[in-house]
């Protein structure tokens, strides 16, 4: 009786250890299936929301990041870029209020912005989807030029809120994606307020 009862546990023995490896065998093989199903870096990156930290713009200068891989620009306007914003006439522009255009309802106001010195904006022309330069000095591409953004492939114009003016190719002023701010530094752009 001692060596079956000797056997009997061998065999218990065996099969709990066969079992425990075969299942960490199982969990082992199972973490790069299960993985295959999740989105890869790029599809999340394509959609995920960015995070900026805007406390080092310095004032009146533009930068651009990545948003589902368009251009996104982020100024800081200096209170003579808000002047010169706020000084261009309604008769001026092609839609002064944002009524056409794309933007968030919490932008929807004389300087498309949450906070009046930081501007974020899709940096693609509305016309035919070209990048916009920068151009904030007044008269710089001539002597009515109060500032803001010039697009280089067929002439549109856009001032230092991204409206556009009358008479350019440009149909609506320029995109303003969904962004909010996390604390006084950070802004993540993808989110909405």
């Amino acid at each position: 009786m001692n060596s079956y009862k000797m056997n009997l546990n061998r065999r218990k023995f065996l099969t709990n250890t066969t079992a425990a490896v075969g299942g960490i065998g199982m969990a082992f093989a199972g973490v790069p299936f299960i993985g295959s199903w999740l989105p890869s870096a790029k599809a999340k990156a394509l959609g995920a929301p960015v995070e900026v930290d805007i406390s080092q713009i310095q004032e009146g200068q533009k930068i651009t990041v990545a948003w589902r891989g368009q251009p996104i620009f982020i100024i800081n306007r200096s209170q003579e870029n808000l002047n010169m914003a706020r000084s261009v006439s309604n008769e001026q522009l092609r839609d002064p209020n944002s009524n056409e255009s794309l933007q968030p309802e919490y932008a929807r106001n004389d300087v498309r912005s949450i906070k009046d010195n930081i501007l974020v904006l899709l940096g693609l022309c509305t016309h035919l989807g070209c990048v916009p330069l920068y151009k904030p000095k007044m008269g710089e591409l001539d002597s009515s030029w109060k500032g803001g953004f010039f697009c280089p492939c067929h002439g549109s114009k856009f001032d230092l809120s991204g409206r556009v003016f009358k008479g350019v190719p440009a149909p609506t002023n320029l995109s303003i994606p969904p962004h909010k701010y996390v604390g006084s530094s950070r802004l993540i752009i993808g989110e909405g307020a």
